[in-house]
């Protein structure tokens, strides 16, 4: 007997969980390796055809973005590079445009061409290994974003080894695209969580004037430091506290600064931005990170309406009117 693995989309409904009281919806289900949660308010049938739909298109967007999967779109476009193009419809365009605003609002530290990279520095290995000089420049020689060659419908990863992984900005923008279906089903009142990236939609129906989310301590993982009350925007943070490891005494987190090889080792543990969308929110809280809490702290200040918090091995800094956000 052959044994075959369920398909994406029935692991994500076998793994789903609604909870109704009255018009108070709460949906979990697991996707894109992390727990997320839809809490919404509408009619019991609402709730029902919502909850489908939500599941629907994040099995369908896992299906074609994850590069965990083989057959989906970004294994082949990886699969291509050096051999052929690959044909991309108008969301996978639209993806990548969002790929070049970020590129350059992050001052090029958002790079999904960092793949090579990521899999070089294995923080899962036990034990760890750090990899030789040679094998960084080997690996950076096929990271740049700028190098992707893209037209009309189409995509080419020039050289072979060159490879995209959307890990950096995926599972936000699926936290926004969720945000707006709620809309489409005339839902006013959402709060989307995919891992901590979150979209708070209008106010809750319990009568508060804003939703309210709370921000890890990177210092004491599970306890908040502070909490924020947000409306019709976006909650992301980033943070090397929980995936790292250590060798000799010195620490080595998941976030890879493309500039260098390297993890980046600038003092900072967590960063928390909120923004009009999760994709800005979650590209700002990376980059901020990377860029470390001078420069992570300018680069917020120069976009508008978004606003961050930096926490750091000695202290914590912030943009200028990110405490008019918080609640006690």
């Amino acid at each position: 007997m052959v044994l075959t693995s369920p398909s994406v989309h029935e692991r994500i409904r076998a793994s789903a969980s609604v909870t109704a009281r009255g018009v108070a919806h709460d949906l979990e289900f697991q996707a894109m390796a992390t727990r997320c949660r839809v809490s919404f308010s509408t009619s019991p049938a609402g709730g029902k055809a919502f909850a489908a739909a939500v599941l629907q298109w994040v099995a369908d967007f896992e299906t074609r973005y994850s590069r965990f999967l083989p057959d989906s779109l970004i294994s082949r476009i990886n699969q291509s590079a050096g051999v052929n193009w690959v044909d991309i419809d108008a969301e996978t365009q639209q993806i990548f445009a969002l790929c070049d605003e970020a590129h350059f609002l992050t001052r090029g530290v958002f790079d999904p061409t960092a793949l090579p990279l990521i899999r070089l520095w294995n923080w899962r290995a036990d034990p760890p290994v750090i990899p030789g000089n040679a094998e960084v420049a080997a690996a950076m020689k096929l990271v740049g974003w700028r190098k992707v060659q893209r037209a009309r419908g189409k995509v080419f990863l020039p050289t072979p080894g060159m490879s995209i992984d959307l890990g950096g900005i995926g599972k936000e923008f699926a936290v926004d695209r969720v945000a707006h279906l709620a809309m489409q089903h005339g839902i006013t009142s959402a709060l989307v969580d995919f891992g901590q990236d979150v979209f708070a939609l209008g106010v809750p129906t319990d009568g508060r004037p804003a939703w309210h989310i709370g921000l890890e301590d990177p210092k004491q993982p599970g306890k908040c430091w502070a909490g924020l009350a947000v409306k019709n925007q976006a909650v992301a943070s980033s943070g090397d506290y929980v995936r790292r490891f250590e060798l000799d005494g010195k620490r080595y987190g998941h976030i890879l600064d493309v500039r260098t090889g390297q993890p980046a080792a600038n003092g900072c543990c967590a960063v928390s931005v909120m923004a009009p969308t999760c994709t800005l929110a979650g590209l700002f809280a990376t980059a901020a990170f990377v860029l470390g809490p001078e420069e992570g702290i300018k680069v917020m200040e120069s976009t508008q309406n978004v606003n961050g918090a930096i926490t750091t091995e000695t202290g914590r800094v912030h943009t200028r009117r990110f405490y008019e956000y918080v609640v006690s």
